[in-house]
């Protein structure tokens, strides 16, 4: 999966655009963001990065992304995705 079809799969299901930033280092957001040695996918909390996963490659940070904003989604509207 990349960052492209993970935007895709997001709209899809709908999941509001100020819960996630694709680009990274966006305040009270899920992030992902491309760094030297990888990815991560994080909460951005004013100029902290809360709760850092790091990730080798795309495909597995954007499947944790999708893990998280599914954690977030639970949490908050009480909703899971289905696929």
């Amino acid at each position: 999966m990349t960052r492209k079809e993970l935007a895709a799969y997001l709209k899809e299901h709908r999941v509001p655009g100020k819960l996630y930033s694709l680009k990274g280092g966006h305040k009270n957001r899920i992030c992902l963001e491309e760094e030297k040695d990888g990815f991560s996918v994080y909460f951005g909390s004013r100029k902290e990065k809360v709760g850092a996963l790091h990730f080798a490659n795309e495909a597995d940070a954007c499947l944790g992304m999708r893990n998280e904003i599914d954690k977030a989604m639970g949490g908050l509207y009480g909703l899971r995705f289905s696929c």
